[in-house]
Order: structure tokens, then sequence, then C-alpha cells
């Protein structure tokens, strides 16, 4: 497989604290050509979650708060678990009241693979949800990705990409 070097890229989606789903699309067209042969690695995901006013970190409200989220190859209505195949990585976020103590969990460990993640679909999904409790209004993920791009044989990325959709 030829490998180039590698780059980021930097997707977000804002959820507000109503315990509704959002997702937004992040466009890898430029990247992903199943019948070019052309996929995409992902070697690793950091994320940030912020208060999407200020870019700190999210403060409850007094009470204990939740949120979470999740990359995708398929579009979603709601959190799914790590065993769907469309996910690639989640992870939760909860604040534990009257100490307010935020505490992080990877559900799908680890967010950098040996190999890394390959995907042959021209979109992916970034989506979340985030609880009621919460006093910031709207919260942020920030993702940013380390990926390659690599050839396939047309019948290896044609399989991939089926496989994700």
């Amino acid at each position: 497989m030829a490998k180039t070097d590698s780059f980021f890229i930097r997707a977000s989606v804002t959820t507000q604290n109503n315990a509704t789903f959002d997702q937004d699309n992040i466009d890898l067209g430029a990247y992903v050509d199943a019948l070019g042969k052309s996929v995409l690695r992902i070697h690793n995901v950091a994320v940030q979650i912020v208060n999407n006013a200020t870019n700190l970190p999210p403060s409850d409200g007094g009470l204990t708060a939740d949120m979470a989220w999740q990359l995708t190859t398929q579009s979603q209505s709601a959190l799914v678990a790590a065993t769907d195949k469309s996910v690639i990585s989640t992870g939760a976020l909860r604040c534990i009241a009257p100490g307010g103590e935020l505490y992080e969990s990877s559900d799908v460990i680890p967010q950098e693979w040996t190999q890394g993640y390959l995907v042959g679909v021209e979109q992916i999904y970034l989506g979340a949800l985030a609880s009621a409790n919460w006093a910031t209004t709207d919260i942020t993920v920030n993702v940013v990705m380390e990926c390659t791009v690599e050839t396939l044989s047309q019948s290896a990325a044609m399989a991939l990409a089926l496989s994700q959709q």
C-alpha cells in the first residue's frame, strides 16, 4: 500500500443541554474514492469537550450531568453502542454533583490504533448528546484526527466502502 505523510482533519459538533442528539457530517470526498482505490486511515482521534461560549470545560448546574459523543461511518439518529458496525470512536463525560468533579470515560479504547482505522466512505459523522443538567447552554465536541491516504485494490476499496454504509 502506498502511504502519504500524515495530516489532520478537524471537525466539531455543538449540542444543547436538552438531551437531544445532534450530529454533523465530515466530508472526506477529497481523500476517499472507492472507485479510484483511495481510502483514509485514521491513526488517532483527539477530543476536546468545551462550553461553546468560552472554550473552557463545561460546568454542571449543581446536579450530576452527562454527555457523550460518537464518530461513525453512518448517519445516526441517536447514540449507538460500540458493537454497532459503524462506530469508529466514542467517549463520554460525567460531572458528579455536589462536588462538581469531572470524569472522562472513553468507551472504545484505544482512541489511538496500532494500525489505524480504515475508512472507505466519503462522509463520516460526529454526533453528541448532553443531559439537561449542564449549566452550560451549548457544549461543543471538537475532534482532531491524524490521518493518511492509502491506495487499496479497487475490489478491496469497494468492499470496505460497502461494509461501512
